[in-house]
């Protein structure tokens, strides 16, 4: 995971990560600005702008902004998060300055016209009636909206059908103003050319960006009382949610948290909660934990899926593991498994270039570097259960945990 970085003058930082591994280069462009920033009647700007970003700059139209890498056999795609917005692109090593350019096209020169706003409106609410179809994505927005409820995090990132209606060019633009600043605005790029020739084709397309200096302030959540909430909709499986705010980004304890979510549900077969739920006893055919660390806060979750007649049962289940967790120490074979298991898993991650590329950007916005892997696993190495047992009382305390469950009518 090694990288090298430079800034531009105008603040925007450029990553580059080497690598010669074969033919495929891929770069991002990503914003520490997401559904976060946006005012309480304006839910959905983020994601708006971000469809936007494809739907003509004043050199191209839609159809030319498409075609532009996709005529090279490369690809271009973006999205958003609670925190972030992302433009990633993926083409042979050949077509690095055709990427950069295309990506500083439409991130600097994107004109939002109103028959596109008008037109790209209609998708979004495509996707949001889309979505809520399926309640296994529908409950985690719905769950984060309980554990953040008052702030922007706890905000749907698609927005509302009413919320989506209302938003207009005006928005767009003073959304654009107000968090889009230059050093706020990471290049990254993975490929196989080298770091002068990547600072070379920033400059070109985006050193002439006047500077747009900010010191990013955001809101800061508060810890919300515990709720147990029960809902009837029009499905055949129940699904349920509990768990809690959790540890931001700058946190101590990120790294033990990090491998104690991974230990009881990450991905895998072996997860504590699939070996105990689903493999001894049957109940469930999906479950699995999350965490997901923002700047200041975070939110960790377990989500199942079961029948109607299981949950309970499955629920019951789910928290006598957690009170294992939270009033016993991991064994010292139970600890050393789950490191290797989670270093492991992270060795493997590296295969995905993309992702890597866009994590390192992240990581460059928050916390202005990016650990080696070296560096990560020695954290990992280092936690103890102790530290692991001190994260289990702080986050598993089932006095401290929400839940949200979807019953079939």
């Amino acid at each position: 995971m090694e990288y090298q970085l430079h800034s531009l003058k105008n603040g925007i930082r450029i990553l580059h990560k080497h690598s010669n591994t074969n033919e495929i280069s891929h770069c991002c462009v990503v914003i520490n600005a997401g559904s976060r920033e946006e005012d309480q009647n304006k839910i959905g700007l983020a994601h708006f702008l971000e469809h936007l970003f494809f739907k003509g700059t004043s050199h191209r139209n839609t159809n030319q902004i498409l075609n532009r890498l996709e005529v090279v056999g490369g690809e271009i795609n973006a999205y958003t998060t609670k925190e972030h917005t992302c433009i990633h692109a993926s083409f042979l090593n050949q077509h690095l300055d055709r990427a950069a350019e295309l990506i500083s096209d439409i991130l600097f020169n994107s004109t939002f016209p109103d028959k596109e706003i008008k037109k790209e409106r209609e998708v979004i609410l495509d996707e949001i009636d889309s979505y809520l179809d399926l309640p296994e994505e529908a409950i985690q927005d719905d769950f984060e909206g309980i554990i953040f409820r008052g702030h922007a995090l706890g905000n749907n990132i698609l927005g509302t059908t009413e919320s989506v209606k209302k938003i207009n060019k005006k928005d767009i633009l003073n959304f654009l103003k107000k968090n889009y600043h230059t050093d706020e605005i990471v290049f990254a790029v993975d490929g196989g050319s080298d770091f002068q020739k990547v600072i070379a084709i920033a400059e070109k397309y985006f050193g002439d960006i006047k500077s747009n200096f900010r010191k990013l302030k955001r809101e800061k959540s508060k810890k919300t009382k515990a709720v147990q909430i029960i809902k009837s909709k029009t499905i055949i499986q129940s699904h349920a949610i509990i768990g809690s705010q959790c540890y931001g980004n700058d946190h101590p304890k990120k790294t033990a948290m990090l491998l104690l979510n991974n230990y009881l549900g990450g991905p895998g077969m072996s997860s504590k909660l699939n070996l105990e739920i689903r493999e001894k006893h049957g109940i469930c055919y999906t479950i699995e934990s999350n965490y997901i660390p923002f700047s200041d806060t975070g939110i960790f979750s377990i989500y199942m899926g079961t029948d109607k007649d299981k949950m309970e049962k499955c629920q019951s289940l789910v928290k006598k593991e957690l009170e294992k967790l939270s009033n016993k120490k991991l064994g010292v074979t139970s600890l050393h498994q789950a490191k290797q298991k989670f270093i492991g898993q992270i060795s493997l991650a590296e295969e995905n270039r993309l992702s890597v590329i866009i994590s390192l950007a992240k990581n460059i916005l928050e916390e202005g570097k990016a650990d080696s892997l070296v560096e990560i696993y020695k954290k990992i190495n280092l936690v103890t259960a102790s530290d692991i047992l001190s994260v289990a009382n702080d986050i598993l305390m089932l006095d401290k945990l929400s839940s949200l469950t979807f019953l079939p009518e």
